[in-house]
């Protein structure tokens, strides 16, 4: 039986630049679309961050998805840009399809939580709650995919950005710390429901 050829080293390099390129494309341009919006919203004055999260009311539903994209200034979408492209360049790195999943999910479980559970009356905007829950994310998925090399990740995330944990507690007025803790909460529940292998039943 004939075997088909090896791809040539340079045809293998060209699709490894190809895949980081298309990586980093996928997250700088998240964060392109942050700094365009906040940078429109400046010229109307804070119109969009409106289209946060607001708890119980169905005009804040769709904040579940618009909010990750939505700052209160400059330095507010500052202060998330940098851990966004740290972990979730991480998170990047076990493939885009399980990037794409556990972003989605934590998005839609820790926004659905924060718009239930959420106190009245407030607006929910920022990237926090998504980049915590990256964080929840690469905690876990060392332990629940009993995988090595996530297991270190996961010691290297913790030592790195574990101070962030602090986020998830009341603290500075202004700062949506439940935001924090149901995204948070939504990467730990993404990991586990991600990697979770099912055992076999007896016969």
């Amino acid at each position: 039986m004939n075997r088909l050829p090896a791809l040539p080293a340079d045809h293998r390099r060209d699709q490894l630049v190809s895949a980081v390129k298309d990586n980093l494309a996928l997250l700088f341009g998240a964060v392109a679309i942050a700094w365009g919006l906040e940078i429109f919203d400046t010229l109307l004055f804070g119109f969009l961050d409106r289209f946060g999260i607001q708890p119980r009311s169905l005009s804040g539903l769709p904040g579940i998805a618009t909010s990750p994209f939505l700052h209160l200034g400059f330095g507010h979408l500052l202060s998330n840009t940098l851990p966004f492209l740290v972990l979730g360049g991480v998170v990047l790195i076990g493939g885009r399809k399980v990037f794409l999943t556990a972003t989605l999910f934590i998005l839609s479980v820790g926004g659905m939580a924060l718009w239930t559970l959420g106190p009245a009356a407030t607006n929910h905007v920022g990237a926090s709650g998504l980049i915590f829950g990256y964080l929840g994310f690469l905690l876990a998925r060392g332990l629940v995919e009993k995988s090595a090399f996530w297991i270190i990740v996961s010691i290297v995330t913790l030592v790195l950005y574990g101070g962030m944990l602090n986020g998830v507690l009341p603290g500075q007025p202004g700062i949506s710390w439940q935001g924090h803790l149901f995204g948070f909460f939504a990467g730990l529940l993404a990991a586990r429901v991600m990697f979770t292998r099912e055992k076999p039943l007896p016969g």
